[in-house]
């Protein structure tokens, strides 16, 4: 019975340990979706004469980073 039961344990464990990843995954591409409208948003708003290339710009490097940081999947989603 102790068999079992470590197995059920070690199962469960690494279910909860694939959860998490799949949760960390999706909190990081819409992070990155957030930053991608972020970058849209300050172009426009430049192009418009409402923005500056100094916010476009910060929007940019937020993206880059981001995108250093977890990579570039949701670009391609």
């Amino acid at each position: 019975m102790a068999g079992f039961l470590d197995r059920a344990k070690e199962q469960a464990q690494r279910g909860l340990t694939q959860g998490k990843q799949k949760l960390d995954e999706v909190q990081a591409q819409r992070a990155g979706s957030d930053l991608l409208k972020k970058l849209g948003a300050a172009y426009f708003a430049e192009r418009r004469g409402s923005g500056t290339p100094e916010a476009t710009q910060q929007a940019l490097q937020a993206l880059e980073s981001h995108i250093a940081a977890h990579g570039d999947a949701f670009l391609h989603s």
